[in-house]
């Protein structure tokens, strides 16, 4: 149990193992704190991580304090209406439920031939390498209209990006990112050439032809676009899937609960994405001063809604370190909320039932083969590898 709280705790590498000691403390004792390292304030209960979110006075646009983010690519996920509301609406219609559910034949038949494969082979498998990575990849890929020889290179481009994500960045990650960005940018220009000449019937292809009372994408926007759909359209399913998992095969008694009631797993990945959320944090810079729980936050000022510590706040979820498949309702705030509440969210849900609820009845012996390892990132919380056996 901490009883102070590190002045660095956001950097510190055993809260990446383990951030949620941490979360209690800042609940109870520092809801709102500075924190001198970052230049930021952290953000802890659930209700005022909402309000941040949702008060049109905190603004998403990350580069206002020159941030890194201004490096890297001006999107949606950094921009305030009205820029922000017409990107989203040029290509929302996309990734609406009704629309995502049209996709569940294709995943699940994804998902049918990468366990297909590691049945096949037997023996111990590593979780993230053989299902929760490739698994998402080749949706959005195939969504957008990247051919499957190109989706390799993507790995090792948006692993860059995502590290760029964290509150302090190196050096040596920010020029990673900055490389995986203009790799992918020119990559994009290329596809998105091609398709103005020959439309494909594919994503790009819309955004491409999109129009929407009138306004349309640019080329830079085009590129910018793609560059985010893909990113973020694979990230956090994969770190859904794989620290999902991981929390049923620590919860046996969940786990069986799941199994005995396998329609139950829409409610279920509710519970898995409040548990151990994919995204850990977000920024926003405050426009005015104002009062937030019993601190002033100056206009100017950065701040760190820690989504991860919302979801464990015991105002808002009954005994909230506990793992409970069957908790509804669930109103976490793992996809954000407000305008900026994550378009992929109907994506990520659709991708997370149907890949744990296949693995799951495929595998009903599943175990753990061997301690997981996880990602670097803070901001993005999820696994590099999870050795599991089917234990059959």
């Amino acid at each position: 149990m901490l009883t102070e709280v590190p002045h660095d705790h956001p950097l510190l590498v055993q809260f990446r193992e383990d951030p949620y000691p941490l979360y209690r403390y800042l609940l109870s004792a520092a809801p709102v704190q500075w924190n001198d390292v970052l230049g930021a304030w952290t953000v802890a209960r659930y209700a005022d991580v909402v309000s941040v979110l949702t008060d049109p006075r905190f603004s998403a646009d990350r580069t206002i304090e020159g941030s890194p983010e201004q490096q890297i690519a001006r999107s949606m996920l950094v921009s305030d209406p009205p820029d922000h509301t017409r990107l989203r609406s040029l290509v929302q219609k996309a990734f609406t439920p009704k629309v995502v559910e049209q996709l569940r034949p294709r995943i699940e038949a994804i998902v049918k031939e990468l366990l297909d494969a590691i049945e096949a082979r037997g023996g111990e498998f590593d979780l993230i390498d053989e299902l929760a990575y490739p698994l998402p990849v080749q949706v959005i890929a195939e969504l957008l209209g990247v051919p499957p020889q190109d989706q390799a290179n993507f790995h090792e481009w948006s692993a860059a990006l995502a590290a760029s994500l964290d509150p302090l960045v190196s050096e040596q990650n920010m020029e990673r990112a900055i490389r995986g960005r203009d790799a992918l940018h020119a990559y994009f220009r290329t596809i998105i050439a091609e398709r103005r000449g020959h439309p494909q019937p594919d994503l790009i292809s819309s955004l491409v032809a999109v129009e929407e009372q009138g306004e349309r994408l640019n080329e830079r926007e085009l590129v910018v676009m793609c560059n985010l759909l893909l990113v973020a359209g694979h990230e956090t399913t994969v770190n859904l899937i794989g620290n999902g998992t991981l929390a049923l095969l620590r919860h046996p008694d969940q786990l069986a609960r799941l199994r005995q009631a396998p329609d139950s797993i829409s409610v279920a990945i509710e519970e898995l994405l409040r548990f151990d959320s994919p995204v850990q944090l977000t920024g926003r810079i405050a426009h005015q001063t104002l009062r937030l729980g019993d601190r002033d936050i100056a206009a100017g000022d950065w701040v760190l809604p820690l989504l991860g510590a919302a979801n464990h706040d015991p105002l808002q979820f009954a005994e909230p370190d506990e793992l409970d498949i069957g908790r509804n309702p669930n109103p976490h705030v793992a996809f954000g909320r407000g305008i900026h509440f994550c378009l992929g969210a109907p994506l990520a849900r659709i991708e997370g039932q149907i890949a744990i609820a296949a693995l799951i009845s495929r595998f009903p012996r599943l175990e753990l083969a061997g301690n997981p390892v996880r990602r670097e990132q803070i901001t993005l919380r999820g696994i590099q590898h999870l050795p599991v056996s089917p234990a059959a």
